[in-house]
This record gives C-alpha cells, structure tokens and sequence, in this order.
C-alpha cells in the first residue's frame, strides 16, 4: 500500500525530524524534507563582542528572570546588533552559528528545516515565543522556517534537557525567543535591503513608552526569487524563491505598583517554493501566531506571581498537491517566585492542549503539570534543583528531576556539573495517522554534564562535557499495528548524544577574535551507527575591529563529514565557509551594512539531492533617530 499523496508520505517522515529512520537507512527513499567568573557559562553573540553584565537577566534556564551570578546552564544569547549584523536570511541560519546548534534545510529559506542542539532530534528542543509555547503536532518540534527573524528582539539558548522545568519537549534544550519591549521616549525605525538573486528586505516598526503604557510594533516583507533547490534529473528546474509577510505587537500597561498586564502577538505569512520530484511548480504555504496575555504581580519584595495564557498555531499546507495540517496550541500557567538573602523557590501549575486536524485526524489531548524549584547562590557556590510531575489525558503520569552545582575555584575560574531527566510524549499524528500507533510511549532521557569556564576582562573560555542518553526513541519501522502495510511509528531506537564544546573570546590588540567547537558522537546505541545528519565535529571561528569608523569582519563556518541516513550511506561532505561584513553609520540616523556569505562560492548540500545558496551578497540601510 503506498501513500495516498507524496505529502502524508512526506507528512510521516518529516515527523521523525530526521532521525532514525529504518526506512530512509534501508535507501527504499529519500528524506524530503565577563565579565566575572561567577556569571556562567554563558556566551554572547554581540555587536562588537560585549561581555554580559552582571544585572542582566536570563529566563531560559528556569523559567524565571535569574541573574547571570545565579545560573549554572549553558546558555547562548542573541541581541538584536547581532541580528541585524548577521544578515541571516532564516532563524535557522543564525542558530547554526552557534555553539553546538547544526542545520539541515530541503533547499532555500521557507523550506522544511531542522535544527540538532547538541545532535539532539529537531522535535527535542522546546520553542518559545514571548513565552508562547510553539511546536507542530505532525512533524513535532518547531517550524523554524515559519518564525520570522526580522520580528525578534533577543534570544536565549540552553543547550541541555530541561524537563523539570518545561514538561515534555526538552530533551535536548529549549530556545526562548523574544520580541522587543517598548522604553520611554518614541523609537520609529526603517530598514531596508536588496541583495543578488532578487533578494529584497523591508522592516519598519516603532516603540516607545508613555506614562503607564509601554508600546511596541514591527511589520516585514521579504522576497527572493531564490534559486533551483534540486538540480538533478527529473525535477522541476524552477527557480524555488519565497515572501514572507509578518507582524508583531507587545503592548504592556502598569496598572499600579503592584500589577502589569502585558499582551504579544507575532504572525507570519510564509509562500516558499520546493520541489517534489512530480513536475509541479510546488508551493509550500505557512501561516503561524503566537499570542499571549501576561498578568505579573509583585507582592512583596520577596514575593511574585505571573499568570499567562497563550495561544499558537502552525498551519502547513502545499499546492497544487493537496495537504494541509493545522497544529493549534493552548496553554495557562500560574507562576510563584519567592526570593529570600541567597535562595529563591519558585512553583508553578501549568496546563496545555493540543489539537491537530490533518485529515483523516482531528484529534486532542491536554497535559497537567505542577513544577517545583530551589536556587541557592553564596559563597562561591551555586545549587539549582527542580522537580515537575505531569499528567497526561493519554498516558498517566510522567515525572522528571534535575540538579546542577556551580563552585567558583577562583574569581576567574569556575567549574559546573549537573544531571537532569526529560521527556516528549508522541506526536498526535504519530499516534492517529494510518502509520500512527495509538500505545506509543513518551520518548525519554538522562543527561549529565560537566563544565569549566574562565572569564578575566574580554577574555573567555569553557569546555563543557555532555552525554545524553534517550530511550523509547520513536522511528518509522516496518508493518505493524497501524492501519498501512508501508510501516508504523514503533519505540525501537535508542541514541547518545555525547560530547564537548569548546567556546572562547579574547582581544589581541584592536581585533576581537572569538570562535567555538563541538566535537561530539550522535549515535544509534543499537547499531552504532551516526545519527543522519548531524556531524562528528564541527565549529565557528569570527574575528572584527573599528577601523576609521567601519565595522569589518569576517566568519568561518565549517562541519565535518554528515550521512544523509541512519544507515551511514549517501555521505553529505564536510564544508567550510567563509562570510565577511561590514557596518558604518554615515550619518546621525543611518547605518550601512554590507555583507558577502559563502565568499568562495562553495558548492555543498545539508540535505542530499538538495542545493543550498552559492555566494550571496546584501547591502542593507537602517534609519533610526538618535
């Protein structure tokens, strides 16, 4: 029995995102798809390398704002200089660019697109937007190529599980993303862009605050005719552009001392062009939201309280191949944070409903969760405990644990070490589609880790050690329970994600040199086998400087060898790639960048009988009043 479409055969294997696949390994087809020491091991990617002060706060690690000296997580941060500095064209481009975090793509942006945060599956990280929770109940995990960059503000990485404080997803981190929050005054911007392949940029947006009421709006368009995504006999030889159109809104009003009422919308309108071996001008159509409503309380100087509810939705649909699937999201959590001298406790009880529609699918389920933590900072040392038990409508109970202690050796040197539980309940569409089987079990994990960082002025340094065992890992085997002969979705695998990563910064002179390394083993425990592709090693390396006014650099990106399946077959060579940029402000209100990636023009595949961009030059203008 074959599929009825190429898209609900495409549907089924997307949704293993792409990890263990029997399928794909037997080659029957192919995948479609510091400042101070006590700070953390925190890296920063920032205009000109800032180091992170010791006030600034990070949310990802518990849930809660923590500052710096308090963490014991390995988190990266984004800011919005280096965004824009960037000139990603995607999320997923920016990611890959940081430690620990690779990319696979089916061609150009506004395609299916993952991304392995410490070789861990795509659906194993856990995706917030202004705390709205965003995942897909079809293929599982985020659509990265649906979130729109140009929209966001700041982001914050955590590499490692985190089930004991965001229930189930995290088995291999979480990624929060924020957009930008309106301060005193009036701030409108301008951005605009050109680059070769028609590639256009339009970003506007304005922010401000007044009185008891903060403020802000942001819209964008991006265009490109792109370019032919598979350039090999048989396929459609079209140029394969895309235009995403998006929004965002965050209103906050301070009702009085204690209480604030705050409101966030980001939506987006992705039209991207692919190509599925049928001859067809195909289209890939992607509408998502992500919508919230925050009440924050602060009762005491010790005592605060956040309630939020939050909607979201990711809808995927192809023309003029029939398919639509349509992920919506609803969620309520109620937040205690208490701090007291050195030790802070927080609760919180959380609920969350999915629903998928993916004909013949309409299906629900609804997970209850209460999730308890401890933290504790003083004298050198740092403790973090969490516990979270979650009931789920479909399979009971589903507890999970971590702890994780921080020691500072010497007021440069620092060492961490921690362990920690996670899990992911199967995918509705795992369980209800014709390859679904509805006694699937959640996917499960144990993590531990070491860690030594060094911070001293511009200069520092951490090595962090990992290993991430993950049982009942669901691949797409052969015939069993479910209702197609071609294969089911079974608990049969399990992986190890293991490894190091490496991160430095330090000033030679007037050049700030920085750059990362992961050397790691993603593997199948039952074969040995290298998980598909994900590399054994691979690194970022960026150096810049100021000269007479201008903002120069230059980055190189470089992975090793990948296999496109989990039977090590059909080798995705390794690659190095090298980008230049440079900024300036040629007037009071006007920034100038310019940007060349790929400089060398290097011909190289993330997904196999798939191109990616050749060299690709921008030139942008921003207009914002000082």
């Amino acid at each position: 029995m074959k599929y009825p479409t190429p898209h609900a055969r495409k549907q089924a294997l997307l949704s293993l995102r792409p990890g263990l696949m029997a399928l794909a390994a037997t080659g029957l087809c192919t995948l479609s798809v510091p400042a101070h020491a006590q700070t953390t091991g925190t890296t920063v990617l920032a205009q000109n390398l800032r180091a992170p002060s010791l006030s600034e706060t990070v949310v990802a690690a518990t849930r809660t704002e923590q500052p710096l000296s308090d963490l014991v997580a390995d988190v990266s941060i984004v800011d919005r200089d280096s965004i824009e500095r960037s000139g990603a064209t995607g999320l997923g481009d920016l990611l890959a660019r940081l430690p620990g975090v690779e990319m696979s793509r089916n061609g150009g942006p506004g395609t299916q697109t993952s991304l392995f945060l410490r070789g861990a599956e795509s659906r194993f990280t856990a995706v917030y937007i202004d705390g709205v929770r965003m995942d897909s109940q079809a293929t599982g995990g985020a659509a990265w190529e649906a979130i729109p960059l140009g929209l966001i503000d700041r982001i914050e990485v955590l590499r490692g599980p985190a089930g004991a404080v965001y229930g189930s997803d995290a088995l291999g981190g979480v990624i929060q993303i924020f957009t930008k929050r309106g301060e005193k005054g009036f701030a409108p911007f301008v951005s605009v862009g050109v680059g070769n392949r028609g590639t256009t940029k339009l970003e506007a947006g304005v922010s401000g605050a007044s009185g008891t009421v903060d403020y802000a709006l942001g819209l964008l368009r991006d265009e490109s005719d792109g370019f032919n995504a598979r350039p090999i006999a048989g396929q459609n030889p079209d140029k394969d552009g895309y235009r995403n159109t998006a929004g965002n809104a965050r209103v906050g009003v301070q009702l009085n001392a204690v209480h604030r009422l705050e409101g966030t919308l980001m939506a987006g309108d992705t039209n991207s062009g692919y190509d599925s071996g049928l001859g067809n001008d195909d289209r890939n159509l992607h509408t998502m939201h992500a919508l919230g409503l925050n009440w924050q309380a602060q009762w005491s100087s010790a005592y605060k309280t956040k309630f939020s509810v939050t909607d979201s939705r990711d809808e995927y649909e192809t023309k003029p191949s029939v398919y639509l699937s349509d992920t919506r999201l609803r969620g309520y959590l109620f937040q205690n944070e208490w701090r007291q001298g050195a030790h802070q406790l927080t609760a919180a009880l959380e609920r969350r409903e999915d629903h998928l529609e993916n004909n013949p699918i309409d299906r629900d389920r609804s997970q209850n969760g209460v999730a308890l933590g401890y933290g504790y900072n003083a004298g050198g040392h740092t403790v973090q405990v969490n516990v979270r038990h979650d009931e789920d409508s479909e399979f009971g109970g589903k507890g999970t644990g971590s702890v994780a202690y921080g020691y500072a050796i010497t007021p440069q040197w620092r060492a961490t070490a921690s362990v920690g539980t996670a899990f992911r309940a199967p995918t509705l569409y795992q369980r209800f589609s014709q390859y679904g089987v509805a006694s699937l079990r959640p996917e499960t994990a144990r993590n531990a880790e070491l860690g030594l960082r060094y911070a001293q002025g511009s200069s520092t340094f951490s090595a962090v050690a990992f290993r991430n065992r993950v049982s009942d890992l669901i691949s797409f085997a052969g015939t069993g329970p479910c209702a197609s002969t071609f294969g089911c979705y079974a608990n049969t695998a399990r992986a190890e994600y293991k490894g190091v990563t490496l991160a430095a910064s330090h000033r030679v002179g007037p050049v700030q040199l920085r750059g990362s390394l992961d050397l790691q083993r993603p593997r199948d425990l039952d074969t040995g086998k290298q998980l598909a592709r994900r590399a054994k090693h691979h690194g970022t390396f960026g150096a810049d400087t100021v000269v007479a006014g201008w903002t120069l650099g230059a980055e190189v990106q470089a992975s090793g060898r990948r296999y496109d399946t989990i039977a090590n077959t059909n080798v995705l060579g390794g690659y190095t790639l090298v980008n230049l940029y440079a900024s300036t402000r040629i007037a009071r209100d006007y920034t100038l960048l310019a940007r060349v990636d790929n400089v060398a023009d290097k011909d190289y595949q993330l997904a196999r009988t798939y191109a990616t961009p050749g060299r690709t030059l921008f030139v942008g203008l921003k207009w914002a009043p000082q």
